[in-house]
């Protein structure tokens, strides 16, 4: 029997949904090794190597997004029984998942980040490039660095808070989840309290993380937004300020008639970022500033933007109707048109500089399980020849697939082998089985996308011929765009699996297998 052990419930802890298939519950009465993963595809690695002698649950249930999903009670008792965690992270799963295993986890169980810890195994990486083709700038929030000079580390918190908005009409700054309800960071609309430390206008991101959101604006003219940035080490410790800027958005007038700012850098295209920079303090820089990349070309072409000298634009292209949701009456009446710099990208969605979704190449997933097969036989020495017995021949397995995959895919013609669909986690597969990668954008999942929007879409299916395009799932009654657009050019819908199993695909092989052959039959014929 193992000892008591205490529950600490993370601030975000929810209720959470309920997946496909029931989770096992660890408990201190099994003697089997206690096993926590985040997710249903690390489960089933960590079930095929530790077998017998380990039992094995997920926090993300299937069926559930790991980029959104909030632990329940449950979800936490799980860790608390736990003898060893595996994370994929690389941002892939919601920060309150992380937080209740960091938490939660016994002092001295092994905690285990896969997809970091895996290129110590020969997995490959892949930065995450976003290049969206936006009529106008993307403009999302980013945190560089990982502040492990103040102590951070992953479980920790950078406050981002509005504290000032000067301008003709209410600035708002939202993103809209994978069911089209909209989180609100900031809305000037109601004011900025300063009593309750500006909690209603407050964006928190962890360490080395970037997310998209939509920026509305109900009225043309100059706005000016002051933010003020601090990092909340551990809920307990009193916040480290990292300090203050005001950052300027001309809505729908000429940019370089702002008053005071005629010499200043205009940013009206590719993709930028309010950045708080956690080790800039250290080496004596302002912490706030503008991260800008005009091309869509990652780090190489990213260069920083002083606030006090840059405009943001926000042209009369970017004008918008709010949505007649319910939802959405913080931005107006139904109907009523704004300015809106868009989210671009479903869901919630807040990632780091690499693409985190490994799996979808087979030999990154071969990684994963040396290194699963590594530390089991380090919590449990005992079991190591069955651990090294049942690694081998699940490597075995996984080689096999590996080829099966690449074999069907090589049977679509390389014009024809063009993935569109709306979700980005399928990069390590385009790299690793030489399919081109292209994806569409609309403004956000609870809006009609505009004409351009669907205007590209349609030009993009024409141009490559392709025959399908595909959709996760549980995506499907959440992607109307690209089905309706799909139905007027004849174009099959077709399934595919990114990040999470359901009751037709249960385990890994299932699911690599499925995606290869849902591409051979929807795009070979």
């Amino acid at each position: 029997m193992r000892g008591v052990r205490w529950l600490v419930l993370p601030v975000l802890l929810v209720v959470g949904l309920s997946g496909c298939v029931d989770a096992e519950v660890l408990s201190d009465r099994d003697e089997r090794l206690q096993v926590v993963t985040t997710t249903g595809i690390l489960r089933d690695l960590v079930r095929n190597v530790g077998g017998d002698r380990v039992a094995v649950g997920s926090l993300v249930p299937d069926g559930a997004d790991p980029h959104a999903y909030e632990p329940s009670l449950r979800d936490v008792r799980n860790v608390v029984y736990a003898d060893v965690a595996f994370s994929n992270y690389l941002l892939l799963e919601e920060q309150a998942v992380i937080k209740a295993l960091d938490a939660n986890l016994r002092t001295g169980v092994p905690n285990v980040s896969l997809a970091e810890g895996a290129v110590k195994y020969a997995a490959e990486i892949i930065p995450l490039v976003e290049d969206m083709a936006l009529d106008t700038i993307w403009l999302g929030m980013r945190v560089r660095g990982s502040g492990a000079s103040h102590g951070a580390n992953r479980a920790s918190d950078v406050l981002l808070r509005a504290t000032n908005v000067t301008g003709p009409g209410v600035l708002a700054a939202y993103l809209t989840g994978s069911f089209g309800n909209p989180t609100v960071y900031l809305n000037s609309a109601d004011g900025f309290d300063p009593a309750t430390g500006y909690r209603d206008d407050t964006a928190t991101l962890p360490p080395d993380a970037h997310t998209h959101m939509s920026w509305a604006f109900t009225e043309p003219g100059v706005y000016r937004l002051t933010l003020s940035a601090q990092l909340a080490v551990t809920p307990e410790a009193r916040p480290v300020p990292l300090g203050e800027q005001t950052f300027t958005f001309a809505v729908g007038v000429d940019p370089h008639g702002v008053p005071g700012m005629a010499d200043a850098a205009v940013l009206r295209g590719g993709h930028a970022d309010v950045t708080v920079d956690l080790d800039a303090v250290a080496r004596g820089k302002p912490a706030l500033y503008l991260l800008a990349d005009p091309h869509g070309g990652g780090d190489a072409h990213q260069r920083v933007h002083d606030p006090i000298h840059t405009v943001v634009e926000v042209p009369n292209k970017a004008l918008a109707e709010v949505p007649a949701d319910r939802d959405f009456r913080f931005l107006g009446r139904p109907g009523t048109r704004i300015h809106q710099l868009p989210q671009a990208v479903l869901g919630k969605h807040v990632h780091g500089e690499i693409d985190p979704h490994l799996w979808q190449n087979v030999r990154n997933a071969i990684s994963y399980v040396e290194l699963i097969r590594d530390t089991l036989t380090a919590a449990d020495p005992t079991g190591a020849v069955e651990y090294r017995r049942n690694a081998t021949a699940y490597i075995a397995e996984l080689e096999a697939l590996d080829r099966e995959v690449r074999d069907t895919i090589a049977q679509i013609s390389p014009a024809r082998r063009h993935l569109i669909t709306t979700h980005d986690a399928f990069g390590y597969l385009g790299a690793a089985y030489d399919v081109q990668i292209s994806g569409f954008v609309t403004p956000h999942p609870a809006a009609e996308p505009s004409l351009a929007d669907r205007r590209r879409l349609t030009e993009t299916i024409r141009n490559l011929r392709v025959p399908a395009v595909f959709l996760e799932p549980g995506l499907r009654s959440r992607s109307s765009t690209l089905t309706e657009v799909a139905d007027a050019l004849d174009v099959r819908v077709c399934d595919i699996y990114g990040d999470a199993f359901d009751d037709r695909v249960t385990n890994y092989v299932q699911m690599m297998r499925f995606n290869a052959r849902s591409l051979r039959d929807c795009l070979a014929r």
